[in-house]
């Protein structure tokens, strides 16, 4: 139904490497005097599968997207975010990378009730 909606009342600004496709209003909004923006997800709708190009164009920050070819040495590569996945980020202790936690040196006396 989005994309019905988006080829009617929008017009087709660009799509980003990930396969994203983004949209403008063809008409300005009297409360904002600005066009709406939104973005067609390639895959599952998440919001951190936006690179900072476009995230800045669809929060009217800036007109145009940036371009996206223009990367500087110290620039890493977008990941969206990875929570709830295999790659996600695991601390040392975690129970899935073997749940051993580094020692405490011995300073530290547990707490019971009662006592």
């Amino acid at each position: 139904m989005l994309r019905l909606t988006s080829a009617i009342s929008g017009r087709k600004v660009g799509t980003d490497r990930f396969g994203n496709v983004y949209y403008e209003g063809k008409r300005t909004l009297p409360v904002y005097n600005r066009a709406r923006r939104w973005v067609l997800y390639a895959g599952d709708a998440e919001a951190t599968k936006v690179p900072p190009e476009w995230h800045a164009w669809l929060h009217h920050t800036t007109d145009a997207p940036l371009s996206e070819t223009k990367r500087y040495a110290w620039q890493k590569e977008h990941q969206p975010n990875l929570t709830g996945t295999p790659a996600a980020y695991r601390p040392v202790g975690h129970d899935y990378v073997g749940g051993r936690q580094r020692s405490n040196g011995g300073d530290y006396e547990a707490w019971t009730p009662g006592s």
